[in-house]
């Protein structure tokens, strides 16, 4: 046995996630690799192994092309990179709208593949029950409301909800019942600040805004969009960073090193033996 003791880190969970309504602002970012799931976890409270993924990483148009096989992939990546903060998986388009066994089948796959502490669902009008199902077989499951990204081919593309009072009504009902079937925290997406505040007072679990102002309990932001690493950033992101900016100005620099000759050490520094 070793004789130096390990240092346990308690990863947050659910209940953690579900008591701060109201209190501390929950601080929520995309990881979709184990390096980046390590830089963010001391800062984060909750990582989303977003489907995003789809068009961040491997440059889809939009999520509907995600598989589980993909989320499963980086879900496990997230897992061996972070400690602390609680991470929670997408179920991607397709993997849990049908049947209730369906998409517990699929969610439990995704839970057991990557040890993750929770599923996140699309929560439109026939997604309540699945969520009532799910939770009560020991799946903590996250909803998402407003901007729903795997709805796109039938809103017609990436717009704000909630302009038009039958929409506005609709979400709100959205976000109600997938809190009453037991989600324990509520992503919002997209939505005017009134009706963000609306929601938050109306449930019982905290709102996670996206575009969806301060009215919410915490913020979710794609990180790669936060870091600046495209040359577009969506107008509620606020660009802490200029990345790839940087990489273009690292990569140029090695590029010319290399059409200079700067390489790196011989090899037999490199295949040295230590000592």
């Amino acid at each position: 046995m070793s004789s130096h003791r390990q240092e346990t880190v308690r990863r947050l969970t659910a209940p953690d996630i579900a008591a701060r309504k109201g209190g501390t602002p929950v601080v929520c970012l995309t990881a979709y690799t184990a390096p980046v799931a390590e830089i963010l976890d001391e800062h984060c409270d909750l990582l989303l192994v977003g489907d995003s993924v789809g068009m961040v990483v491997h440059g889809l148009p939009n999520t509907v092309g995600v598989t589980l096989e993909m989320m499963i992939l980086h879900g496990q990546a997230v897992m061996r990179g972070s400690r602390k903060a609680m991470v929670v998986v997408d179920m991607p388009f397709g993997s849990y709208e049908g049947s209730a066994e369906v998409a517990y089948a699929n969610a439990a796959r995704v839970m057991k593949e990557t040890g993750c502490n929770a599923v996140k669902v699309e929560a439109g009008p026939a997604v309540a029950e699945n969520i009532d199902y799910l939770v009560k077989r020991g799946i903590p499951v996250m909803g998402h409301v407003g901007l729903r990204p795997q709805a796109v081919m039938v809103d017609g593309g990436f717009r704000a909800k909630g302009k038009s009072n039958h929409e506005r009504v609709r979400i709100l009902e959205d976000a109600r019942a997938a809190a009453e079937a037991g989600a324990f925290a509520v992503v919002v997406e997209g939505v005017a600040e009134g009706l963000a505040r609306e929601i938050t007072q109306a449930i019982e679990v905290p709102t996670i805004g996206i575009g969806a102002s301060a009215g919410c309990d915490g913020q979710i932001l794609v990180t790669d969009d936060m870091l600046g690493l495209f040359d577009w950033t969506p107008k509620f992101v606020r660009r802490y960073g200029d990345l790839r900016g940087e990489i273009a100005k690292s990569v140029a620099a090695y590029a010319d090193d290399v059409r200079n000759r700067r390489f790196p050490g011989p090899a037999e520094i490199y295949f040295a033996k230590a000592g």
